[in-house]
């Protein structure tokens, strides 16, 4: 397979599953966004065995390991069948992305299928005889971790693809990767409760005085949502304050990037904009940025790519 061959998969990959992300890249120039094609098809994949429900955990922790154990060995001989491997070590090269983050990317996605995890606690939850044992974070400190792995990890990698000369840039990207996850999990705070999940501080539900077992009965539309509304309110006003960050950070990225930076920010900060506008109301259904607006977003940073490339 030539290299060609394989970005060409890793695209077709990214514009089937990225949504969100796929708007970006396409602001970038070729090169750096089949790096950033093959990146989110590595990570898409990693994403897919560890959320792939139909399969008992045990056996995706094992089908995750020999993944994994291919992916290095296609790092350390330089050769591969597989088209995101071939591809993603095109881009490790070309752009100095070192092994350990990706490493750490990979461990964020697995972290849901460990026996046990530092700083989380078991709930368990009975309705009609069924028993349901829950995975709550104990406190924003150890969420913070979390979202490090599953989300800033990739803005260091989107960096270091994008470009920048500054160091500063590294800590404001690891903040804007905060607020992108905490706007998924105040999205998706339905979808994870019934995945045994919840990324809700067990320190915010306490403050709030809001138990697991009422969250569980707002989701199950069986109580009123008024009190678990509230600490969503206290969620989203924390991710606002990570995203000033980004703010920061556009500047500091390479003028043929940061249109891709801005057309990311603008959908994920409008996604949380949204939510709040319903007063956090993501139970009744998934709240989502409409596509006419993703392509109105998506021509304004056409038009700023444009400008910037004039510039250079």
């Amino acid at each position: 397979m030539t290299i060609v061959e394989a970005y060409a998969v890793c695209t077709e990959i990214a514009q089937r599953e990225a949504k969100n992300f796929y708007y970006s890249f396409r602001v970038l120039p070729d090169h750096k966004r089949d790096a950033m094609c093959a990146v989110y098809a590595f990570m898409r994949r990693a994403d897919d065995i560890s959320d792939e429900e139909t399969m008992p955990v045990v056996e995706r922790r094992v089908v995750m390991s020999a993944w994994l154990g291919a992916w290095r060995e296609a790092r350390r001989s330089g050769v591969s069948e597989d088209p995101v491997f071939v591809a993603l070590n095109d881009t490790q090269k070309r752009f100095a992305i070192p092994d350990a983050l990706l490493e750490d990317l990979v461990r964020g996605t697995t972290m849901d299928l460990e026996e046990s995890q530092a700083d989380v606690v078991l709930v368990t939850d009975t309705v009609a005889d069924k028993t349901q044992t829950l995975q709550v974070y104990e406190d924003f400190e150890g969420l913070y971790r979390y979202c490090y792995l599953v989300a800033s990890v990739v803005g260091l990698v989107c960096i270091r693809i994008f470009g920048y000369s500054d160091p500063r840039a590294e800590m404001l990207a690891e903040k804007t990767g905060v607020a992108f996850q905490l706007t998924n999990i105040l999205r998706d705070v339905s979808e994870d409760a019934e995945r045994g999940r919840i990324y809700l501080p067990m320190e915010d539900l306490t403050a709030g005085r809001v138990e697991v077992k009422q969250l569980l009965q707002v989701v199950r539309r069986e109580a009123e949502t008024k009190v678990v509304r509230s600490l969503l309110a206290q969620e989203a006003a924390r991710a606002l304050v990570y995203y000033a960050a980004a703010e920061e950070l556009l500047p500091l990225i390479d003028k043929d990037s940061r249109a891709a930076l801005w057309v990311l920010v603008t959908i994920y900060r409008g996604l949380l904009e949204r939510i709040m506008a319903k007063n956090y109301d993501v139970f009744s259904e998934r709240v989502s940025v409409p596509t006419s607006r993703k392509l109105l977003i998506l021509a304004q940073g056409m038009g700023m790519a444009v400008r910037n490339r004039m510039v250079l």
